[in-house]
């Protein structure tokens, strides 16, 4: 006589998935809809404030985003535990998945979208011309070069947030999210420069350089050293219970869920979650 498996159940202390979530959380998309609509009302209405913008930059490199995006990553970063990325070989399937979707599939599907949409449908709204670095590029161009170095690049903010929610194991997202940070530091810069090439496109190497330094690299780094003192000097609860709570509001640190469902050697490659998306 045959048994048939049960159903799985969640456990009955289980938080449910955006059930804890702030107003300013659970309308994520709301605001960053009101942000673009006032990011370009200000454009258009205060021309002055865009070039004063662009004028507070190095080497092509915007200091106030910099600015900006270091204090959205840098508690993504301390987040993360780096030496779980050594755990990633007990998992090679769904590790390898992501490589090859994040650094094989997507960045050329996005130089596709780019040159398609930017390229050819919507060259004709695009019009008008701007300088860089003393050199005149038309503003179709700009925005291929953008969409291909912005496809390029993993996410590494919102990652842990979507593990949470889709109920994910806490254990691999860890492990992804380091891997992919740690290969977005190698791979960033030479895969942009050769696809921003292939589209007839020149971005400065330096310029590749620092953005994957100053955007990702610094805060990572700065999130490494702040862990390793945090828990040498203030222990795990403190950070769990004091920093993520303070610095990132998230509903529940994937460090603090209990380890019996966060072990990296109990994934199956069913359980990948693909760190794409920015």
């Amino acid at each position: 006589m045959s048994h048939s498996p049960k159903p799985f159940a969640a456990p009955s202390s289980a938080v449910k998935a955006g059930g804890t979530l702030n107003i300013f959380e659970r309308y994520l998309t709301l605001w960053v809809a009101c942000c673009i609509v006032v990011g370009i009302s200000l454009g258009r209405l205060f021309p002055g404030l865009a070039t004063l913008l662009d004028a507070m930059s190095v080497y092509q490199i915007s200091i106030p985003v910099a600015i900006c995006l270091f204090f959205m990553m840098y508690p993504i970063m301390v987040k993360i535990d780096f030496s779980q990325a050594v755990k990633a070989a007990r998992t090679p399937k769904p590790v390898l998945l992501t490589l090859v979707v994040n650094w094989l599939i997507k960045p050329f599907t996005m130089v596709l979208f780019a040159q398609v949409f930017l390229g050819q449908w919507l060259r004709p709204w695009l019009v008008g011309t701007e300088m860089l670095r003393g050199t005149e590029v038309a503003i179709a161009d700009s925005y291929i070069a953008g969409t291909i170095l912005l496809g390029i690049a993993p996410c590494t903010a919102m990652v842990l947030m979507w593990g949470y929610l889709s109920y994910s194991n806490q254990g691999h997202t860890l492990v992804m999210v380091a891997v992919n940070s740690l290969m977005m530091l190698v791979l960033y810069a030479p895969l942009g420069r050769w696809l921003l090439s292939m589209s007839d496109l020149v971005v400065p190497w330096l310029t590749i350089m620092l953005s994957v330094a100053i955007y990702v690299g610094l805060p990572l780094v700065t999130g490494m050293a702040s862990r390793t003192w945090i828990l040498r000097h203030k222990g795990r609860a403190w950070l769990d219970r004091v920093f993520f709570a303070t610095s990132t509001r998230s509903p529940r640190s994937p460090s603090s869920r209990p380890s019996s469902c966060c072990s990296p050697s109990k994934v199956s490659s069913s359980s990948s979650n693909l760190y794409t998306l920015p």
